[in-house]
């Protein structure tokens, strides 16, 4: 087996050649020299060296933390063999093209084979009889956790617990004695401040990065909306996921969890669970115990630029309440749908993205105050979270008026229809045409449940409410698609 060489060529030098005095006496004027010998013109004589000024900021030395705290860190990996499509050499389609799947089932395809697929992450041991941290989703899907330590010591592993809305999982190994890493706060971490992250990417042993901290408590959509984000600029790549982040008092303040990308590489933007959001996961799972959720029944949605004048707001902050499920926290505090959340349990809201995580964080049965603007004026409640229920199923419901200012034909929802929706009132779009609610994006299949901050009860008092609304004017609508309220602005024509 031949090895591969690296060609390397050294690399142009140009050599300026200055005459010091004490080996030459030049004298006040020395002279430059190129390096075949040929004299330049003479360079005046530097007498005054500026004083160096105390620095600002010291760079930081990451040695001991590695030398502390780097055999603490492992590898997660699971080897797993599974079938995998063919692939048609004339199939001139990318795989997410919909055209794909019909091209691949032509002439020339091969024949699904199985192929040895690698899962790969990275984790930290927290205690020194076998408790391992990482990512949820790292050893979700996993058959044969393997955990490989520094010394290459493999060890097969089980799950004690996962949290896919803190995604955040603990395993454990039978080994004792092991090295452990030291826990930190994720609530002092200041931005700007310095971060190094331990990890496997793509497999290579602990490989260190270094990054500052970007943003704090940064939200994210859809399965993470429950975690407050650190943001980072820490070069994060695959295999990296699960592995610890530490601050420079050497304790771990973050698990990486994900980066923004486009092409699957690191392109600057990393975010990281915090420490204590992760751990309130995994004391739970220590104890055997269920990991509660704080819950206020209510959806809430973005503050636009559109809904600010509609509101009567003077800027488009908060977080805007959609719909109050009945009978629960919400609504049992006096929560109405248009009024916006402007502090949680006194920390200002911003925007939407804050509340699932601070509600979801706060343990159920906790009396919070909660800032809110009603027709822009302010009013502070006091609510009592309850307890995240268990996932509710929704149906879209069947049955009619048109409503010709808006450009729709709405139905009747009838009690088991709004049971399903999670609404207590409401009429449901049938049909769709050339109107102001086609042009704001409405659909057939949504339910229209309040409008200009009255609620609707019925397709004819529905229409009533139309009929009396100014001309070109923002009004806000609240419609619910799914189990998802969401106001939009929209102007009347005239009748």
């Amino acid at each position: 087996m031949t090895s591969r060489k690296l060609n390397i060529q050294p690399p142009r030098v140009l050599v300026t050649v200055l005459a010091a005095a004490a080996g030459f006496g030049l004298g006040a004027t020395d002279w430059a020299f190129a390096a075949d010998g040929q004299t330049f013109a003479p360079l005046p004589k530097t007498t005054t060296v500026a004083p160096v000024g105390k620095k600002l900021v010291d760079l930081p030395d990451f040695t001991p933390i590695i030398q502390k705290y780097g055999n603490a860190i492992v590898k997660i990996d699971d080897s797993d063999t599974k079938i995998v499509d063919g692939q048609n050499p004339n199939n001139p389609f990318p795989q997410n093209s919909p055209f794909y799947q019909f091209f691949q089932n032509l002439p020339g395809a091969k024949p699904p084979q199985k192929e040895k697929m690698e899962a790969l992450g990275s984790g930290f041991v927290i205690s020194s009889d076998g408790y391992i941290v990482t990512a949820g989703h790292v050893v979700r899907g996993m058959h044969h956790i393997i955990v490989t330590l520094t010394n290459h010591h493999a060890y097969p592993a089980k799950v004690v617990g996962l949290s896919v809305r803190y995604d955040t999982a603990l395993l454990k190994i039978d080994a004792h004695g092991l090295p452990t890493v030291e826990l930190g706060n994720s609530q002092n971490l200041k931005v700007g401040q310095w971060l190094l992250a331990i990890g496997m990417p793509f497999g290579f042993y602990n490989t260190v990065t270094q990054g500052v901290v970007s943003a704090l408590d940064r939200p994210l959509p859809h399965d993470d909306e429950y975690i407050p984000f650190i943001q980072s600029d820490v070069p994060i790549n695959p295999g990296n996921s699960g592995g610890p982040i530490f601050n420079m008092k050497g304790r771990v303040v973050g698990i990486n969890d994900q980066i923004y990308t486009r092409d699957g590489g690191y392109m600057g933007l990393s975010f990281s669970i915090p420490i204590n959001t992760a751990m309130r996961a995994v004391h739970a799972f220590e104890q055997h115990k269920k990991l509660t959720f704080g819950w206020l029944g209510v959806d809430v949605q973005e503050v636009t630029p559109q809904m600010v004048k509609a509101l009567h707001l003077k800027e488009p902050v908060g977080a805007l309440i959609a719909s109050v499920r009945p009978n629960e926290s919400a609504a049992k505090a006096g929560l109405k749908p248009g009024e916006v959340i402007v502090t949680y349990n006194h920390q200002a809201v911003y925007s939407v993205g804050q509340i699932p995580p601070l509600v979801g964080d706060t343990p159920p049965g906790t009396t919070v105050p909660i800032g809110i603007l009603h027709n822009g004026k302010p009013k502070t409640l006091q609510i009592t979270v309850g307890t995240m229920p268990p996932k509710i199923r929704h149906v879209m419901a069947e049955q009619t008026v048109d409503i010709h200012r808006l450009g729709l034909r709405v139905a009747t929802l009838s009690p088991d229809e709004q049971k399903h929706l999670g609404i207590h009132h409401g009429v449901l779009i049938e049909s769709i045409y050339p109107g102001p609610a086609a042009q704001r994006g409405l659909t057939d299949g949504m339910a229209i449940q309040q409008i200009d901050q009255q609620e609707v009860t019925s397709p004819k008092q529905f229409q009533h409410i139309v009929d009396g609304l100014p001309t070109r004017k923002p009004i806000p609508l609240l419609v619910r698609q799914g189990r998802q309220s969401l106001y939009v602005a929209i102007q009347l024509p005239e009748h």
